[in-house]
């Protein structure tokens, strides 16, 4: 009865799993087709692909696209990691809880929304639409992200090494770089992986806010799609398709190597013990 279970189980994780990829598949395919549409394959080509990088407007929106998913990451990164901690000592219950939901609501928060919110303050305000509204908007809407990524690694924190590094004399600088952020490494990076991720393929936020002549990837794709389905646009999707994959991969294997240092430093302090 288990096995039939557990093959059932398999067979629906299988199901889920074709569903969820086989768009992305269908589209990486016809992205080598020779044919100029998505209705026939009647060859293998590159062109798609050489067309991509010889468009110059498109590779200037690239790196401007991966600049702001860079920049944003690193500061979202900075300050939700800042806000965690204080989130995190916060000792009235009620106090943390309502910073707590004031960030998930941020989290839950339809795009369409922050994307008008964020439009009709730099209006307001006379700030001018392009490169800094993109930046500042995807800032605001990764820190929650971030927030959410590094709070369980606090709670997973020992206090008793932040109260006897007190107790030693440490100041508060000292236990918050010796202490505090060695023990919530993954956490952070976890955070920075996806602010990144999300600020890459944001578009309905972007959307409100770019102006100027700035553009990202997303937006850009948007546009051309409007005018037509074009095989450039399959080649361009999978490339960032792929960018996706090797940041995953990449934090798969950070993640591996953190786990591999912790269970070492655990089996040392056990010979330890036993000595």
């Amino acid at each position: 009865m288990k096995k039939k279970s557990l093959k059932l189980s398999n067979l629906y994780l299988l199901l889920v799993f074709f569903l969820l990829y086989a768009p992305i598949l269908y589209l990486i395919f016809y992205s080598f087709n020779e044919g100029g549409t998505m209705n026939e394959f009647t060859g293998f080509t590159w062109e798609h692909y050489g067309a991509v990088f010889e468009d110059t407007r498109l590779i200037r929106i690239a790196l401007d696209t991966l600049r702001i998913a860079l920049l944003s990451s690193l500061f979202a990164t900075t300050i939700g990691t800042l806000g965690a901690i204080g989130i995190y000592f916060v000792r009235k219950y009620k106090a943390q809880q309502a910073l707590l939901s004031m960030n998930n609501i941020l989290l839950v928060s339809p795009d369409v929304i922050i994307g008008a919110s964020f439009l009709i303050l730099f209006t307001v305000v006379g700030f001018r639409l392009g490169f800094l509204s993109v930046l500042l908007s995807h800032i605001a809407f990764s820190i929650p992200i971030v927030v959410l990524m590094v709070l369980p690694k606090l709670q997973e924190m020992n206090d008793a090494m932040i109260t006897a590094a007190r107790d030693l004399g440490a100041n508060s600088w000292q236990v918050l770089t010796k202490i505090i952020l060695p023990s919530i490494t993954p956490g952070i990076l976890a955070g920075f992986f996806m602010a990144f991720t999300y600020s890459l393929d944001d578009f309905a936020v972007t959307f409100f806010v770019t102006g100027n002549g700035f553009s990202t990837l997303s937006v850009e794709i948007y546009s051309r799609a409007r005018q037509g389905v074009s095989l450039e646009i399959n080649a361009l999707s999978t490339l960032l398709f792929l960018v996706a994959l090797f940041l995953v991969i990449g934090y798969y294997f950070i993640q591996r190597n953190q786990q591999s240092k912790k269970l070492l430093t655990k089996n040392q302090a056990r010979v330890v013990s036993t000595r």
